[in-house]
């Protein structure tokens, strides 16, 4: 068996950056000519010259937010607010739409989002059936692993989210061998079945992503004979680094060019610090130049003990920003804002997250002066319809909720 994806993985370093390099002179031409987003926000800059890393560094971050502003200033026009290169038709195989809401391209590519290189290093192979419970409805996530699947030759099953006993139903009879989803619902779906009696021991390996997984969890599922390998993805850039069999960090895709940089600068920090994971893709259909990502990550030095030679980050070290993802979700500040907006009796409102080993808790603290009959009720509805997660509306007293300017509060522990 193929401990490789391919001859890219063991390359050396320096051919790499050589070819990186080059690649993203092309990519900085092709978005300033393809992609009127970049054309404005690249105005003036020589894509000839941005062939290093120091060049790169020079050039203006695009955050989300910038992204979302510009894609609801052109909408219905292009949703994509100038960012993307694809026509809908024969170019644009899927259109999706994450909370915010941003909306996102799948071209026509194989393997568009890249994501059988990390399936690859999780065990996966042909011939394969895998069980995918991401969610297949409007956001990209089950997508973005399925395409890698079926790159690989593998059989899916698209179970996508909720519904528990009938998916483990469905694995004890179908006896998938593998996983992709979050790790929370994983840890639900082997915990349910250890509950009812269902024999689910065909899973014997997973990729999972949109969650922070603990090594405490890693364990937990391993003496449930589950190796579990995360992943890091966005919908925006594809697949971003990948988890191996040596469980030091996370090893960079070949097609993304990482930076690690100050969050209030850009500026690159050196080797080893904490800093903002700041991407480059050069993805054609979506080719996005210094893209914040909002995650908190360092690099780790040397190489990867399996062979690998790209270089790997330490996977994901918290938010930059009070963004928080839970249950594989995005929440943002302002959705909290409009969460309460429509309640003039509530003061003030804070979100928090508490739990540990992917068992997230949230619950939506307003402050009120009085006691409303169904307040409750509403907010935790209004917080539904907004954010797509459940959670719990403590009502509390004026003056409870802390001073320090935080609409979001994430208390998890990932030891």
């Amino acid at each position: 068996m193929n401990a490789f994806f391919d001859a890219l993985e063991t390359r050396p370093p320096a051919e790499r950056e050589a070819a990186q390099m080059a690649a993203l002179a092309l990519q900085v031409a092709h978005a300033q000519q393809n992609a009127p987003a970049f054309a404005d926000i690249l105005r003036g800059v020589d894509a000839a010259s941005i062939h290093s890393r120091r060049a790169l560094a020079r050039l203006p971050v695009t955050r989300k937010t910038d992204l979302l502003a510009r894609q609801k200033r052109l909408r219905p026009e292009d949703p994509f607010g100038g960012f993307s290169t694809l026509l809908r038709g024969p170019q644009m195989l899927r259109l999706f739409a994450s909370p915010g809401t941003v909306y996102e391209p799948e071209g026509t590519a194989r393997d568009y989002w890249r994501s059988a290189r990390a399936l690859h290093a999780a065990g996966l192979r042909a011939g394969e059936l895998v069980h995918i419970a991401f969610s297949y409805h409007m956001t990209p996530g089950a997508f973005l692993f399925e395409s890698g699947a079926l790159a690989l030759g593998c059989t899916v099953f698209p179970a996508g989210t909720g519904q528990t006993e009938q998916q483990l139903h469905a694995i004890a009879e179908l006896r998938p061998d593998a996983y992709i989803g979050t790790p929370s619902f994983l840890r639900i779906l082997l915990e349910k079945a250890q509950d009812i009696g269902v024999d689910v021991r065909s899973l014997r390996k997973a990729a999972i992503g949109g969650e922070a997984c603990p090594p405490s969890l890693t364990d937990w599922f391993r003496t449930r004979g589950v190796e579990v390998f995360q992943t890091y993805a966005t919908a925006d850039l594809g697949l971003v680094a990948y988890e191996t069999a040596a469980r030091e960090g996370l090893v960079l895709d070949e097609r993304v060019i990482v930076e690690i940089v100050n969050p209030g600068t850009g500026d690159p920090v050196p080797e080893g610090e904490i800093g903002e994971l700041v991407v480059t893709t050069l993805n054609p259909a979506y080719p996005l130049i210094r893209f914040a990502t909002g995650d908190l990550s360092a690099l780790l030095p040397g190489r990867c003990p399996t062979g690998r030679t790209a270089p790997r980050i330490r996977g994901w070290m918290g938010r930059a920003d009070q963004t928080t993802k839970v249950r594989g979700i995005f929440v943002h500040p302002s959705q909290v804002g409009e969460v309460v907006r429509h309640f003039p009796e509530v003061l003030k409102a804070r979100m928090v997250v508490s739990g540990e080993m992917a068992n997230d808790q949230v619950c939506l603290k307003v402050e009120v002066a009085h006691r409303h009959d169904g307040l409750r009720t509403r907010l935790e509805a209004s917080f539904r319809e907004v954010t797509k997660l459940r959670g719990e509306a403590e009502l509390v007293a004026p003056g409870s909720l802390q001073d320090d300017g935080k609409t979001i509060e994430d208390r998890r522990t990932y030891s």
